[in-house]
C-alpha cells in the first residue's frame, strides 16, 4: 500500500467482483408485494420496489379495502395483498445520472402476469391448443359408433 503525507489511512489496490441490478423495458420479472396503497402496490424486485398502479392489476374495477389492506376486484373477486408473490413486466424505468432514488412501473395486464395463484388458475381453465386438437378427434369416433 502507500502512505500519503498529511493522510493518516492507507492505500491500497483491491480486486473486486461487482453484482449489480438494471432493471430493462419490457423484462419479465416476479417479486413479492411489500405495501398496498389506495393508488397500488409496491413490489420488491430484487433491491428495488416497484409501483404497480391500480390501473395496471387487471381488467376489472379495483377497490382498496383499507382495513385488510388489500386491493379486490369487483368482478373477479381476486385480491392483491401484502406477502402475495407476482410476475409483472417492467414498463417504466427511470433512473437519475446518481443512480439512486429512481423509480420502475410494472403491468400485470398481460397474458401469463398477475400474481402466482391467479396464472396457475388461468392454465388449469385454458386447456392447450394440443389438448383441444386430441378431443376432436375422440368426438368424431364418438359419433361414428352412434351410427
Amino acid at each position: 500500500g502507500k502512505i500519503l503525507p498529511g493522510d493518516g489511512s492507507t492505500h491500497h489496490r483491491a480486486v473486486f467482483k461487482l453484482l449489480t441490478f438494471f432493471p430493462e423495458l419490457h423484462e419479465v420479472v416476479e417479486g413479492e408485494i411489500v405495501e398496498v396503497t389506495d393508488f397500488g402496490a409496491f413490489v420488491r424486485i430484487g433491491p428495488e420496489d416497484a409501483l404497480l398502479h391500480v390501473s395496471q392489476i387487471m381488467d376489472d374495477f379495483i377497490t382498496y379495502d383499507e382495513k385488510h389492506g388489500v386491493l379486490a376486484g369487483r368482478e373477479s373477486h381476486r385480491n392483491l395483498g401484502k406477502g402475495n408473490l407476482v410476475r409483472g413486466r417492467i414498463i417504466a424505468v427511470s433512473f437519475p445520472r446518481g443512480g439512486s432514488g429512481g423509480k420502475i412501473g410494472i403491468t400485470l395486464r398481460q397474458p401469463f402476469l398477475g400474481r402466482i395463484e391467479w396464472i396457475q388458475e388461468d392454465l388449469k381453465v385454458k386447456p392447450s391448443k394440443a389438448e383441444k386438437s386430441e378431443t376432436k378427434p375422440a368426438r368424431a369416433e364418438k359419433a361414428e359408433k352412434k351410427s
